[in-house]
């Protein structure tokens, strides 16, 4: 398998880049990666990149974007922070890959039990991780289930997952409010913007 160059990422769809990324996680659940020689993709990419999806995912070492995709060398932006949440720095990174570098996905994706979200669920406060885990609780207040605050902890993997797909929803909202390029590419139809959630479980990539 080649990896992509202009004329393919020019001819890809936001629906059919989708669609890539759902086949590539069937092979990666199947254990069936597609035949591809990374050394042959780097020599492809020497002369530039032209990936068609940009992926937002979590620094969970159990959720590598490429590999859960089965996706090569040269496919994919992958952006990573924990919790899969944005702030400027990441909103530049992903305007670079769709409205310069012309990927026409943005991607999104969360994971179950979180180690990010259950430390949101349980109120964390820990130096620069308490910054960043303000950015998750609005997804925790959002999930209104169960009122019981006992059960609105990280030891309620229930819990912690509905608040793991509301942070993707959440962080795609926010993506849209304060990255007017995004909304603007999205609503003229050059890119889509979706959300998922993997399951550290069995490997499948959920499309929410």
């Amino acid at each position: 398998m080649k990896a992509f160059n202009k004329e393919t990422q020019m001819a890809t769809s936001p629906a059919a880049a989708l669609e890539i990324l759902k086949e590539g996680n069937k092979r990666f659940v199947a254990a069936k990666a597609a035949d591809r020689d990374l050394l042959d993709q780097v020599k492809d990419t020497t002369g530039g990149q032209w990936p068609h999806s940009v992926v937002l995912s979590c620094i969970d070492s159990r959720v590598p974007a490429e590999t859960v995709f089965d996706q090569g060398i040269g496919d994919i932006f992958s952006a990573r922070v924990a919790g899969n949440i944005v702030n400027a720095d990441l909103l530049g990174s992903i305007e670079y890959g769709c409205k310069v570098a012309g990927s026409k996905l943005v991607v999104v994706l969360g994971h179950t039990m979180c180690g990010a979200v259950k430390g949101a669920c349980d109120d964390v406060q820990l130096a620069n991780i308490t910054t960043l885990l303000s950015k998750i609780r609005p997804a925790v207040h959002a999930v209104t289930e169960p009122k019981d605050a006992a059960e609105r902890t990280s030891a309620n993997s229930t819990f912690v997952n509905n608040v793991v797909t509301k942070n993707v929803q959440l962080t795609i909202e926010k993506m849209r409010e304060d990255s007017p390029l995004l909304k603007e590419m999205e609503d003229a139809g050059d890119i889509d913007i979706v959300g998922a959630v993997y399951d550290i479980s069995n490997g499948k990539v959920n499309f929410l």
